[in-house]
């Protein structure tokens, strides 16, 4: 993916640190909300280059995404990363879990960058100027970063989570509603790291008390 107009109008314009931020996670049955925060170097030659294959994280398979996860960890100037566990969410709903994440993951970026580029939503409470963007991660090579970033980090948790809770299949569904977590939800109840708020996992509540 090459640099967006907007990306590069905002270079011209001066900002020189312009992070992306997009999250993963949000559909999902279980498991966390996962936001990536990524600053890139926009103004290395090889940049465009080096992430020539970078998408919006859907469009990737697994194996391109881990590739693509290092290059973007060897180019990047500075990545973030920001969990909000099931329990949050239930608590605080989907919307404000997502913002939470990606607050979590621009406060481990450093240096501080000048400008915010955010897939459909915007942070409030925040004095970075920032604008969020429909489908931004299949159109700024920022935003589209940080997809893969969240959706690598995400993936791989919830791998290690179906050795934990097995008859789920996280790591093959990563918590999101097939037909087969649909049954073993039903079958099994819901695990620790499932979100109760969500309907299908409060009608296997109801089941299994």
């Amino acid at each position: 993916m090459r640099l967006s107009k907007l990306e590069r109008e905002l270079l011209e314009q001066g900002y020189r640190f312009i992070a992306g931020l997009d999250e993963a996670g949000r559909g999902a049955w279980a498991g966390p909300v996962v936001a990536g925060a990524v600053i890139l170097p926009f103004d290395a030659p090889f940049l465009e280059e080096a992430l020539a294959e970078v998408n919006d994280s859907k469009k990737l398979k697994p194996a391109q995404r881990e590739e693509l996860f290092e290059v973007i960890s060897n180019v990047a100037l500075s990545i973030g990363v920001g969990f909000v566990p099931p329990q949050r969410i239930d608590q605080v709903g989907i919307v404000q879990a997502t913002k939470e994440a990606m607050m979590l993951a621009l406060s481990q970026l450093s240096p501080c960058p000048h400008f915010l580029l955010i897939d459909y939503l915007e942070l409030p409470f925040i004095s970075i100027p920032q604008k969020g963007i429909a489908s931004g991660d299949a159109l700024c090579l920022s935003i589209a970063s940080a997809s893969v970033v969240a959706k690598v980090c995400r993936d791989r948790w919830m791998a290690a989570m179906d050795k934990r809770y097995p008859g789920y299949s996280f790591a093959s569904n990563k918590g999101y509603g097939t037909p087969f977590h649909r049954q073993a939800l039903m079958r099994l109840g819901p695990s620790p790291i499932h979100r109760h708020s969500f309907a299908p996992v409060k009608r296997a509540l109801e089941r299994h008390p």
